[in-house]
């Protein structure tokens, strides 16, 4: 789509509109406006590889709107800004596809595969097939239309005739084009098909998000993706932050007098070519092969690193690569005879639910979590299953003593997809969920809005260690040698009892347990001593305020000089604040409003603990390392891992908690693993020592190369 010329011009184009204040802009501006925003979302959302940090985005993004509402008749229908949609709608009409989409025939082992494969050489009267492969996705099929170059309409495939006409929210999804250049190609329409789907880690975050606010988590990333198509609300499609995979060119008609593309001939040749137009495609996993075995090897390859994928996959699909070809074999009226599917063995299993135990959680909330006679899935044993909420119990029907399909995605937890109650014998017994807090007995209380019980007695004992074992966590207040074992320990012996209690532990008592020497204690000393000198965003963080992230608490942080402003803020102001909206403000409000929480604050800041912001104006929006991001792997000999994220961050640069194609930097310490390995094989991550992470921190002007953003 780009060649790095054109990158690198681009580039430079939206620096250069980033510098340009915007009461200057004219309309001159837009299609530069347009050009700068279609890249850096082609970059972000096909390829993962950001080249504009946040800000500069938003930045750029704001422009585009402030311009167009000056100059409306300039305003184009593939305009960044015409993905938003407003408003509800009132319900999906159904659409007609132009070719019935059709489904693939399954195949399971190596004996189907060959069975298949002697079928197609049989009709296709030659002795070998080249074959073209790539990953089935798990996610909800959809056709959508280009005409003229511009994306006309979005179906889902509804009964493979007749789908929902759902343009709307595909036009919310990033990674689709508005625009391809199909009319400069000659083709006047083409009909695309595809796969709407959900990154995993998207689809834990949401859940997670999902669970916090009480509601109930989606059952996994497939059924995720065929909902969220239907929501009439666009602005909460935008949320679920879908992706979208295009893998065939069902029908197209040229211009007239138009040649045919030269990569319309093969279907790897024609995916190849829709790459290079933008769409987001499966070509870099896409292997072609020369006759069946190679192609049974490479299946038996591909299902040992399925979850290395980003997306969730249950299997391959093969198709005869030539367009010729899959013409003389057809199609029956179900499937064609051109493609099948390889599935991957099952990752479900039946099993008898035993019993359902009730844990309290940090925040008070009631999680019914499912005893199962153990059974392995995926190479797990899974023997407990979480059942999330009231709601799940009883829209599921479970009963104790049900046979229960359990099933488990790639590394997302297992979950219970359903009750087989054909199975029932009569002996089962309904799941009664508790009216007490099953450790303090206090009653419990459900919000309206919300599908979670809860515990509201602050003072119950389970509450109390969950909320300590979060602040001495790695992400809050790092506490080390302080974990979660200690901590319970410690609790239960009546040594700790709330967060300031920490930092007056009884150091003689504890040196009179089994298992705590001198040097363990020094270590538990210092590292408590340490956190006082944290960032007010990690205590804030570690105070376990509910709907409270680490996003969050620095976005708090950074609003304030000292923790105690926040007793001022109202709601309407804590609103104010990005990405802060009326549930987050009630919770920030309501914390710093009960007295028991203002009387924590007054003690830890006796403890000495930071209660307030040095690093309130020390963040440098346009810094040395602005849009750079950086992960830590190893044990670091030569500064605190915490000190050295507060550094980067201080210099306009951000911290990523995984390696992917988002990474710019990766600084290896001592015994460094898997992640290191990782990204010698993404090879566009710069690898750093702790020297060479130094001399690039302490330095303004320079910066190790990176290699090129293209």
């Amino acid at each position: 789509m780009y060649t790095p010329d054109d990158e690198k011009q681009i580039y430079e184009l939206a620096k250069a509109l980033l510098n340009i204040p915007r009461d200057l802009l004219n309309s001159d501006h837009l299609e530069d406006l347009k050009v700068a925003i279609n890249y850096a979302d082609w970059k972000y959302y096909v390829l993962d590889e950001p080249v504009l940090a946040d800000v500069e985005y938003d930045t750029l993004f704001k422009s585009l709107k402030h311009l167009e509402a000056h100059y409306p008749e300039l305003v184009t229908e593939d305009s960044p800004s015409q993905r938003v949609a407003h408003g509800l709608s009132e319900r999906f009409p159904t659409v007609s596809h132009l070719v019935p989409m059709l489904s693939l025939d399954n195949t399971y082992n190596a004996e189907d595969l060959l069975d298949w494969d002697r079928r197609c050489r049989e009709l296709a009267n030659t002795d070998k097939v080249e074959y073209c492969v790539e990953p089935k996705y798990d996610g909800a099929s959809v056709s959508v239309i280009y005409e003229n170059g511009m994306l006309r309409r979005g179906a889902t495939r509804g009964d493979g005739v007749m789908g929902e006409d759902v343009t709307i929210n595909i036009r919310q999804i990033k990674s689709m084009p508005l625009y391809a250049a199909f009319d400069k190609a000659g083709i006047e329409q083409a009909e695309i098909r595809g796969e709407i789907v959900i990154h995993k880690k998207v689809f834990e975050a949401y859940n997670r998000l999902r669970t916090s606010e009480g509601l109930s988590p989606l059952a996994n990333p497939r059924n995720a993706a065929s909902g969220t198509l239907r929501i009439l609300d666009p602005s909460e499609v935008r949320k679920r932050g879908l992706s979208a995979v295009l893998y065939h060119i069902s029908d197209y008609t040229m211009k007239d007098g138009a040649e045919r593309p030269v990569g319309l001939k093969t279907h790897y040749g024609s995916i190849q070519w829709m790459h290079q137009l933008g769409f987001p495609t499966p070509f870099m996993q896409m292997k072609v092969f020369k006759g069946i075995q190679e192609v049974i090897d490479f299946c038996g390859v591909f299902e040992q690193r399925r979850d290395d994928l980003p997306y969730e996959v249950d299997g391959l699909v093969i198709k005869v690569n030539d367009f010729a070809m899959q013409d003389t074999l057809g199609m029956t009226s179900h499937h064609p005879r051109w493609a099948v599917a390889y599935k991957f063995k099952a990752r479900q299993a039946t099993s008898k639910l035993l019993r359902v135990e009730f844990q309290v959680g940090r925040t008070g909330a009631i999680t019914p979590v499912a005893k199962i006679e153990p059974v392995p899935i995926g190479g797990v044993t899974v023997s407990s299953v979480s059942l999330f909420n009231e709601d799940v119990v009883r829209e599921k029907d479970l009963k104790i003593g049900d046979t229960v399909l359990v099933e488990r995605a790639g590394d997302v937890i297992p979950y219970i997809v359903k009750s087989l109650a054909e199975l029932r014998n009569g002996t089962e017994t309904a799941i009664e969920f508790p009216t007490e807090c099953p450790v303090c007995k206090s009653v419990l209380e459900k919000q309206a809005d919300e599908a979670a019980w809860r515990c509201i007695n602050i003072n119950c004992p389970v509450q109390a260690a969950e909320r300590l074992i979060h602040y001495v966590s790695k992400d809050a207040m790092d506490i080390r040698n302080l974990g979660a074992a200690n901590i319970q320990k410690f609790f239960d012996l009546g040594l700790l009892n709330d967060i300031p209690s920490i930092y007056e532990i009884d150091w003689f008592k504890i040196s009179g347990l089994g298992g705590f020497g001198e040097k363990s204690i020094t270590n538990m000393k210092h590292a408590i001593e340490q956190s006082k000198s944290q960032p007010l965003n990690r205590l804030i963080f570690g105070l376990g305020i509910r709907f409270v992230g680490e996003t969050t608490a620095k976005t708090l942080a950074s609003a304030v000089t000292n923790l105690r402003d926040l007793y001022d803020w109202d709601i309407e102001k804590l609103c104010t604040l990005e990405d802060v909206g009326p549930k987050v403000a009630t919770s920030v409000y309501d914390f710093f409003n009960r007295h028991e929480n203002r009387e924590m604050v007054d003690r830890l800041e006796g403890f000495g603990v930071n209660i307030a912001n040095y690093q309130k104006d020390a963040v440098v929006s346009g810094g040395s390392l602005a849009g750079k991001t950086f992960l830590f792997t190893g044990t670091l000999s030569q500064f605190k891992r915490s000190d050295a994220e507060a550094k980067v961050e201080a210099k306009g640069g951000s911290i990523l908690g995984g390696v992917s194609a988002k990474l710019n930097y990766l600084v290896v310490g001592t015994d460094a693993g898997s992640k290191l390995e990782k990204a010698k094989k993404l090879g566009s991550i710069v690898i750093l020592d702790e020297n060479e992470f130094l001399q690039l921190i302490n330095t303004e002007d320079q910066s190790v190369d990176s290699g090129s953003l293209f």
